[in-house]
């Protein structure tokens, strides 16, 4: 969980929102490793360095039911361009599928043509008519 740390602020830094990272490890470890996980970690590994994750987690939806949140996916810049972004969506896509979920939902940053590129190249649907609502608690 150290490295997905280290992505998590990586992203955060290219989202230009670097001081809004505040998670570490141990509460990403304390998280998504108790009796009750909050959230699961797909990992992209080679020889032992982390080159990427996504994160997700189950939402319910009071039209469709079951759906599958992709909080974040990461590969990291020196590991781009080579599919394991791709791979990973596709994990994503089929554990949505095989756990009889409805949808596979996320959100992306308009300005993040990269992502909206990525997306689009997998025949997703990029809904641009709802708005982000979001209290924050200390």
């Amino acid at each position: 969980m150290e490295a997905v740390a280290g992505l998590i602020r990586e992203l955060a830094v290219y989202e230009k929102a670097a001081d809004e990272a505040l998670l570490d490890a141990e509460q990403l470890i304390q998280d998504g490793f108790s009796d009750k996980p909050m959230f699961k970690c797909l990992i992209a590994e080679e020889q032992g360095n982390i080159l990427g994750m996504a994160l997700y987690y189950p939402r319910y939806s009071t039209w469709k039911g079951k759906t599958l949140y992709l909080e974040d996916l990461l590969v990291t810049e020196k590991a781009r361009r080579r599919g394991i972004g791709k791979a990973m969506f596709g994990a994503l896509k089929e554990i949505a599928a095989k756990g009889g979920y409805k949808r596979l939902e996320w959100q992306v940053l308009d300005w993040n043509s990269m992502a909206i590129a990525f997306y689009e190249k997998e025949e997703c649907t990029l809904d641009e008519t709802w708005i982000n609502g979001r209290i924050t608690f200390p």
